[in-house]
């Protein structure tokens, strides 16, 4: 999930990894044969160190590595610092990003960067909310399971906006990709993400928002105020978030527009509930998606008779003319069906082996479900916000940052 739409392209030789060798580079002296390895490169387009686990004194020596060699500082093109921190205290881990931002901000060509399964939580919200209003070159961000919850996630969507406002002022592409899963980022950060996500326009392609504990009202505020800005989306992934009827129906309003555009739509785990995917499937059914080629929708309480009515009429008019995965499995489905035979014989590694069963187990959730399905959209008067934020200086961001020394 934590992965690119595409996958990038380098020279091996202008490569340089230490991905997954589970190294602890503590001190200077344990990262320094490395360094001696990379000085060795006349040019560095892609670093990969996932997998290991970089402290405090080690971070200095690199970054001061970066910020001395142009062999990777003009031509570093993609970063990965997945899983960089185990076993690492917190306080090693904000003092390594305070080394390591600010010199990636030195890096003009810093297209791609992976921050994904480090432990970041509250403590280092300044220094990423820091880089990433400020990285004027970066297209595509990754950041999943990083324990941000909902108060950093609404940093970083603050600083998603701001972003965007200097990408603008300097001419630059907009963010291609944001990936944000298993973050905790709940209803809390929903507005403000809502927000950055949207100034990025239609130059974001990617958002992937998956595992996020994000309840109805804070769905409807990504919908409304937030993506339905983004008109060129080619994937979306909402999975094990909760949709229920009411942010179904808000959704529907804004699949229409992505039809050209829409590659992958991932709404697995949402309970959509009955009537809210029968009215999800009704666009299928009314409007027909050019480039759909993977529709994800298990375990959404779906309805045979929306499969019946919606979906079959929807394939039959090839409304779906590039779709090659259907993902329909732990829905209300009747697995003897001329239906599901049509979908299996059309979409054969579909897995129909765990279709939901209406029985009294269902009942001890019902209640919660309850008060989902009340949730109602709250119009919210965005402009004083959206004012606020373009107004903040990225000066006044960066200022937790302003003393480092490289």
């Amino acid at each position: 999930m934590a992965s690119l739409n595409f996958t990038p392209s380098y020279k091996e030789s202008e490569t340089f990894s230490l991905a997954s060798k589970a190294l602890k580079l503590t001190t200077r002296e344990d990262i320094q044969p490395h360094l001696d390895d990379l000085a060795k490169l006349t040019k560095i387009t892609k670093l990969d160190l996932s997998g290991n686990t970089l402290g405090t004194e080690a971070s200095l020596a690199l970054s001061e590595f970066i910020s001395s060699h142009d062999s990777i500082k003009l031509h570093i093109q993609e970063i990965n610092f997945a899983d960089l921190y185990t076993s690492r205290l917190v306080d090693e881990v904000v003092a390594s990003l305070h080394h390591l931002l600010p010199v990636l901000l030195t890096c003009p060509h810093l297209e791609i960067l992976n921050l994904s399964d480090n432990a970041f939580g509250l403590r280092t919200i300044e220094s990423l909310e820091s880089y990433i209003a400020q990285a004027v070159h970066l297209k595509h961000l990754i950041l999943s399971n990083n324990g941000m919850g909902p108060f950093a996630g609404e940093r970083i969507g603050k600083a998603l906006f701001k972003l965007a406002e200097l990408k603008k002022t300097q001419k630059k592409p907009m963010l291609e990709t944001f990936i944000c899963g298993r973050n905790r980022l709940e209803n809390g950060s929903s507005l403000y993400l809502a927000l950055g996500l949207k100034n990025h326009g239609d130059g974001l392609k990617v958002v992937k928002l998956y595992q996020n504990g994000i309840r109805p009202r804070g769905i409807m505020n990504l919908l409304h105020y937030g993506l339905q800005y983004n008109k060129k989306l080619e994937v979306l992934d909402l999975q094990d978030n909760t949709f229920t009827e009411t942010a179904s129906t808000l959704l529907t309003e804004y699949l229409p527009q992505w039809q050209n555009s829409l590659v992958e739509l991932n709404l697995n785990d949402c309970l959509l509930k009955g009537k809210g995917a029968d009215k999800v499937f009704k666009v299928f059914q009314d409007y027909k998606f050019e480039n759909l080629q993977r529709l994800k929708l298990e375990y959404n309480e779906i309805e045979q008779d929306t499969i019946e009515e919606r979906l079959i009429p929807a394939l039959e008019n090839d409304h779906f003319p590039k779709l090659q995965i259907l993902e329909l499995n732990g829905n209300r489905l009747d697995e003897d069906s001329e239906a599901l035979d049509v979908l299996q014989a059309r979409f054969e590694e579909m897995e129909l082996d765990d279709l939901e069963e209406l029985d009294s187990d269902e009942e001890e959730e019902e209640e919660e479900e309850e008060e989902d399905d009340k949730e109602t959209f709250q119009e919210i008067d965005i402009e004083p916000l959206e004012k606020e934020l373009a107004a903040t200086k990225i000066d006044d961001l960066a200022e937790a940052l302003s003393k480092t020394t490289i």
